[in-house]
């Protein structure tokens, strides 16, 4: 974003804007007001980046908001000069009525975390056997903002789009309220890439977090928790008006898609943002060794409490692009960075109950009903127990005194009692319910049928009857990383099943054509309007098309999280085939049991859970009957163009030139799926030296084999 300077310099340009500002702006002429509005839009520009990015502010607010008064009131004479990148628009807008959705063209996945340093160490380590490195590569660190990611789209300089980070496949489009935060540039200087999609993070200061809850206490309003909760609140407000009253701050640090890039190394690349105009971190260091970084990390948690933002740890990335791009992704993670937490966070309360919840698989978790306690700055009042040996083993008792601990984003967790202060008489043991508080079915503990040890988590054997079960399996189906329908909440869902109008996934999508011949209608039960009752039925329609990882996690299966879902996705390509596989793998001894083992990330405990899914009745009639009300669309491909995009390649033997690890990496980016044995769907083999059966399977079906060599060559081609 240009300064503006040349007026500084020019003495009879100086004195034709002191002209022009002596003028108001109801009599000013269109070739007037074009020129003040031009000459107004760059001196607020420059303001805005004195203030914003460089803490150097050269006027006082009051001179500040009367240019910006006398800018929109020239705007408001000669709404023609109002544009997209007015500075007006840094005010806000019309509400909207809720957020489209904006997928982004490269996801936005979230980091793995560190808590102690020989984590770092071992993540360290674990990237040069990956690729095979006598010594580690460079890192950078960086603070890890406690905000909300953003990311923000610029074509030929200019923002055009910007998003929240949503599921990471697909965020909401924040555009509007983006463009009312001054710290963000409408317009980036110096060459530019053609298109880059920046990345980083939305946040608050704490003093003006503490202004905020000021005037909140002032209105006779309650004060906000934290910061980033107002910074995240801040920037979904469907006002843009409301956002543009927060002063929200903003660091870059990311980037997604992007034309091409400006260096070839994370560090050149934040390096190259600064010089566009955008915000970064000044704390950002490179360093050479795991030493430097673990003793990076003890300065930045020395100056955490002076920076006058909150941030919740180190972020760690390979500096080198090209190493980066070797390493690759893992499940939602890129394999080069990592998120080196700061220590938890602790504080002492008293347990006031032990409430049992039932989980959509049945399994039956003991949360502590605390006395609420602010801890990291969060107000607690829920904790896990995790299960009943652990409130055995720590012998916790409603009454007691505990240790709670939250560390980042972990739910919070009871560490023990103290002893000191347990009241007198002592209470009673906890019990733990031996039936289901839900539906008073038995709650028994499987035994491993390999392994023959007792599953620590005790499950409700209800089933379907179980209602407690129901609902939370809806509220899975209808959650953020499933079918992310809106207008769904967790008391919706419960008050829709409770009413008998939704029992299973599939009632949802008919729920439009039954309100049609309901008495009352959903517009005229309580609680709801034509507009609220429109806006859902909206939101469910929008959802008719769903992408096949999103179709299978919705589905709830026992240890199928979203990466798992992405895999199944992946190899199977539909709904239906997936179905046709497992049903077929209830026979063990089958090719289709083979088939599923084979997957790469799937193991027998897995593919047991889809089998088992898949074979019951009642779940076929539920993915049938959601089969005939939505469009399940293919998993995109990680890659396009290439000729192994699709397929499903096999490696063996040893790898000379590359790791393991490296060339299934390499396949997944090409977008082939990669299987840990050889079948008939198998596409290619890749046969490294000393390959055995594996190699020998293949010829003797015909497949396709090449070498390392070849490999590398058509990877590349």
């Amino acid at each position: 974003m240009p300064k503006n300077t040349s007026m500084a310099h020019d003495p009879s340009t100086t004195k034709d804007a002191d002209a022009l500002r002596a003028i108001e702006p109801d009599k000013l002429t269109e070739a007037q007001a074009r020129r003040e509005h031009r000459a107004l839009g760059a001196e607020i520009a420059g303001h805005d980046i004195r203030y914003h990015q460089e803490d150097r502010p050269t006027i006082s607010d009051a001179e500040y908001d009367a240019l910006r008064r006398r800018y929109e009131a020239i705007e408001a004479r000669f709404p023609e000069l109002r544009s997209a990148e007015s500075q007006s628009q840094r005010v806000g807008a019309a509400p909207a009525e809720k957020f489209a959705k904006l997928r982004h063209r490269v996801p936005m996945l979230s980091l793995g975390n560190a808590f102690a340093d020989d984590e770092v160490m071992e993540f360290v380590a674990r990237i040069c056997r990956f690729l095979d490195l006598e010594s580690p590569p460079a890192f950078t660190a960086e603070p890890k903002i406690d905000g909300l990611s953003c990311a923000i789209r610029y074509e030929r300089g200019k923002l055009v789009q910007a998003a929240t980070r949503g599921d990471g496949e697909e965020g909401e489009d924040v555009t509007a309220n983006v463009r009312t935060m001054r710290t963000i540039p409408q317009t980036l200087r110096g060459d530019v890439p053609e298109v880059l999609e920046v990345r980083g993070e939305v946040y608050l200061r704490h003093a003006d977090f503490a202004a905020i809850n000021a005037r909140q206490v002032e209105e006779g309003k309650p004060a906000y928790a934290n910061p980033r909760n107002v910074a995240a609140g801040s920037l979904r407000q469907l006002d843009p008006s409301v956002t543009a009253r927060r002063p929200l701050q903003f660091f870059a640090y990311a980037w997604g898609d992007v034309s091409s890039l400006p260096a070839a190394t994370q560090s050149g690349v934040v390096k190259a943002f600064a010089s566009y105009g955008l915000p970064t971190n000044a704390l950002m260091r490179l360093c050479a060794t795991p030493q430097e970084m673990l003793a990076h990390y003890r300065l930045i948690e020395a100056q955490r409490s002076s920076l006058g933002y909150d941030i919740d740890g180190v972020v760690y990335k390979v500096d080198d692009l090209a190493l980066q791009r070797r390493l690759g992704f893992v499940s939602r993670s890129p394999r080069w960075a990592l998120a080196h937490k700061f220590p938890a966070e602790k504080a002492t309360t008293v347990i006031e109950a032990i409430e049992i919840q039932i989980g959509r698989t049945g399994s039956l978790t003991p949360v502590a009903k605390l006395n609420p306690v602010t801890v990291g700055g969060v107000v607690v009042s829920n904790a896990t127990l995790h299960n009943e040996d652990e409130i055995a083993r720590k012998d916790i008792r409603v009454g007691d005194t505990v240790i709670v601990q939250r560390a980042g984003d972990v739910i919070p967790q009871v560490l023990g009692f103290v002893p000191e202060k347990r009241p007198v008489p002592e209470p009673r043991r906890y019990e733990f319910p031996k039936l289901c508080p839900a539906c008073g079915s038995h709650a028994v503990r499987e035994v491993n049928p390999r392994t023959g040890k007792e599953d620590v988590i005790r499950r409700c054997t209800g089933g379907l009857i179980c209602p407690a079960q129901a609902v939370e399996r809806l509220r899975h189906f209808v959650s953020r990383n499933a079918f992310d329908i809106e207008g769904f909440g967790a008391e919706r869902i419960e008050l829709f099943h409770k009413e008998g109008l939704i029992a299973r996934p599939q009632d949802i999508f008919t729920l439009e054509e039954r309100d049609q011949h309901a008495s009352p209608r959903l517009m005229e039960r309580e609680g709801f309007g034509e507009t609220s009752a429109r806006n859902l039925f909206a939101a469910i329609a929008a959802r008719r098309s769903v992408a096949l990882n999103r179709f299978v996690y919705a589905l709830g299966i026992r240890h199928v999280g979203e990466a798992t879902a992405k895999e199944l996705a992946r190899h199977f390509g539909t709904a239906e085939a997936l179905q046709q596989t497992a049903i077929a793998a209830q026979d063990r001894s089958s090719e289709a049991w083979n088939e599923l083992t084979s997957i790469e990330g799937i193991g027998e405990v897995v593919a047991e859970a889809v089998a088992d899914f898949f074979g019951e009745p009642h779940n076929q009639e539920i993915v049938t009957e959601l089969l005939r009300q939505v469009t399940v669309t293919p998993l995109e491909a990680a890659a396009t163009g290439s000729t192994v995009t699709g397929k499903t390649v096999v490696f063996t033997g040893s790898l000379e030139k590359i790791t393991r690890e490296e060339a299934k990496a390499m396949a997944e980016r090409l977008g082939a799926k990669v299987a840990g044995s050889v079948s008939k769907k198998t596409d290619l083999v890749v046969a490294g030296a000393n390959a055995g059966t594996k190699l020998a399977k293949a010829r003797e079906l015909g497949i396709e084999t090449i070498d390392e060599d070849a490999w590398l060559k058509l990877a590349e081609a």
